[in-house]
Order: structure tokens, then sequence, then C-alpha cells
């Protein structure tokens, strides 16, 4: 009988791969299988390499079969240390965004989570899902993220988040949006949102009528104001009725323009000019966000001073931005996705709201447009572009 491995361990023991395991019991005539001659097809050699032939136990004759071997196998994997075990999946977060991809907003996100403790690739797995202007795209895109049951859903914009509250009930949802979620039929309430959503609403869509005042201050010869909505967005009635109200405060003429498309919009710019408006005022929506460059330098192409809700408009070449920051608010929806990975409920989060709000001038524009900026908006401002 074969008392002896042949490296000379006892025989109760050989090594695979670095790894002590137990050889299974005697087979036939008192004969123990030799893990270096058993040269199993899909199975490794002591030196780790893949071997493709199986003819070991016709040569050696112990018959080792192949269940025995796998169990052998099963019982040196089990003998792993600790720290050789795969790692746990890590927890995944669903974002998801009607525009094009910004990567300033997936910069504010992860800061957002790195302020929670949590650090893309190390303890979190983010998936970004852009839906490039395809309203169709996003229920496929939730539905996708649902099956497999994600960890967070983030929806970013007003379509995302009506698209996520309609596919879940279960999965966190934190949602980012202009508008006022409770008017949406989101939530039950800002301060109580209820159920499995909460999030960060700018209430940029509310400021439309503060926007109007400004440009009246900036120009007051201006008795006409042009007012650019997406007939299709969910909040251009409720947008439009504080225009409108606006507008009547101050004496003023307002003119709907709309558009629902990329060729819309060039059509209503192209009109401005026989508009004669003395301003105009561009709505929120994703629609015009994913082409705020070209809105913005099409716009002051047509010499027609504009104000916008973000910074980004004035740094394309808007004339004047007044709104919430985006970079925060998509941070802010990281602090919320990171703080619900660590166990809190989306129920008991408040709905956060801005606290600042930044009016941005582009002086480069002014100029072209033959504008002076009064120095008092000018020293509110937050940033000059020079």
């Amino acid at each position: 009988m074969h008392d002896q491995a042949d490296d000379g361990r006892s025989s109760g023991q050989s090594r695979l791969g670095g790894y002590e395991c137990r050889l299974p019991k005697l087979t036939r005539t008192g004969h123990r299988p030799d893990l270096r001659n058993l040269l199993l097809e899909d199975h490794l050699t002591p030196s780790g390499t893949l071997l493709s032939r199986y003819d070991a136990t016709r040569r050696t004759g112990t018959g080792m079969r192949r269940r025995e071997f796998i169990a052998l196998i099963g019982g040196g994997a089990a003998a792993l240390p600790r720290g050789a075990r795969a790692a746990p999946a890590l927890p995944v977060i669903g974002f998801i965004n009607l525009s094009t991809a910004r990567s300033f907003m997936e910069a504010a996100l992860r800061q957002g989570l790195n302020e929670t403790g949590y650090s893309e690739g190390q303890n979190v797995a983010i998936e970004y899902h852009w839906a490039e202007g395809h309203h169709d795209r996003l229920s496929a895109m939730v539905a996708d993220l649902v099956r497999r049951r994600v960890s967070v859903i983030a929806a970013t914009g007003t379509p995302a988040a009506l698209a996520a509250k309609d596919a879940t009930t279960t999965i966190p949802i934190v949602f980012e949006m202009a508008g006022d979620p409770v008017k949406l039929g989101l939530i039950a309430s800002l301060n109580r949102p209820g159920g499995n959503i909460t999030g960060v609403s700018q209430l940029s869509s509310e400021l439309v009528s503060k926007r109007l005042g400004l440009l009246h201050d900036l120009i007051p010869s201006a008795s006409t104001v042009g007012f650019l909505v997406n007939p299709v967005d969910p909040r251009t009635e409720s947008q439009t009725a504080d225009m409108q109200e606006a507008g009547r405060t101050l004496g003023l003429r307002l003119h709907i323009l709309r558009a629902s498309t990329e060729s819309e919009i060039d059509t209503a710019v192209a009109s401005l000019s026989g508009l004669r408006l003395g301003a105009l005022v561009v709505g929120t929506g994703d629609l015009f966000s994913r082409h705020s460059e070209r809105l913005a330098a099409s716009i002051a192409r047509q010499e027609v001073p504009a104000i916008y809700q973000y910074r980004e408009y004035a740094a394309a070449g808007g004339l004047i931005s007044y709104g919430p920051s985006l970079t925060d608010s998509y941070r802010q929806v990281g602090i919320y996705a990171g703080r619900i990975l660590r166990g809190e409920k989306p129920a008991d989060l408040p709905v956060m709201r801005p606290t600042r709000f930044e009016l941005v001038i582009n002086l480069k524009t002014a100029r072209t447009l033959g504008l002076t900026i009064p120095p008092g908006v000018l020293a509110i401002a937050d940033e000059v572009i020079e």
C-alpha cells in the first residue's frame, strides 16, 4: 500500500496550488491517487497549467473518478484563507437622465457620494444611463435597473423621475428636478415624502417670474417679452401661468414661443428678429438644457437679450442666468444616495431645496448687444463673465 505521497507528505494530505487538502479514501486495492499523475481534462496540474488530455488514469491505474476529483477541489476551496474568497458584490446606483452625457454632473454625483464615505469602484458601483433625448428609452432603462434590483436609482430630471416612479415602489429613488415634485405627483409633501422617493427640487420652475423681473430691471425699455417653452414638458402649463401673471403685474406683453424638438428650436430662434421682442425668457426643461450652448449662441446672434435658468447658458454666451447651481444639485443627489446606502429610508428624508441662487452676467455679450448693466445689478451678481 502507498502510505506516503511521492513528495514525502503523509498519505492523508497533498498540496494543490499551495493549499493543503485531504485526499479521498482508498479507491481500489489500497491505491491512493497521486494528484501529480492525475491529468484530467479541464483540471490543473500542480504547476497550475490547464490539462487538455485524459490519460493519466490509464497509465497509473489509480482509477480516480471525476466526481472524486471535484470533491477534492471543493474541499480545498473551502479551506482557502478568508482573504482569498471572492469579494462581496458592490452596491449599485443606477443613474438615469434623458439628456446626453455631461461629465460635470457625474463628477458632482461622485463628490456627494464621497462626502458620505462612498467611492466609485471601491465600495459602490455606478451605472450611467443617458437617453440622448429619447423619451422612449427611459422606461426600458428603468425597467432594466428594477429587474436587476439595483440598490438606488438616481433619477435626474423630471422625465427620468416620473419614469422611475412608474416602475417601482420598492427600490429607493433619489430624484433631481427643476419643478415641484408635489404638483407633479411624485411625493406627498416636501418635508415627509413618504414611500420610496425623495430627492432635490431646485424650484427653478418657480423662478420664471423672478427672471422676468430681473430682465425688466436690466432692460426697462422692453415692453414685449418672449417666453420660449417646450409644450410637451409637464411643467409648461404652470410656468406659463406664472409668467402671464408676472407680465400683467409689470405691464408687459408676453409672446409665447413653442419648441419641442431641435428643429423647432431653430425655427423659434430664427423668428425672433421678425417679432421685434425687447427681451426673451427661456423656460426650463431638458430639451433646452441639452442644447444650452447652441441655444445661447444662436439667440445672441439674433441680438435679443435673454435670461436663462443655469450658469451653463451664460458661460456659453447667454446674457444672464439666474437659478440654483446645477452642480450643487447633483452633489446633493449623491449625498442622499449615500445616506440611503447606509440604511436611511427615503420616506424619512425631506426633499432638499436650494438655499442659494446664482446670478451670472456675461459682460461680453452685454457689450455686443450694446447694453450697459446697471451698477446695482452688477453688485448683486455672483459671477461676472468678462
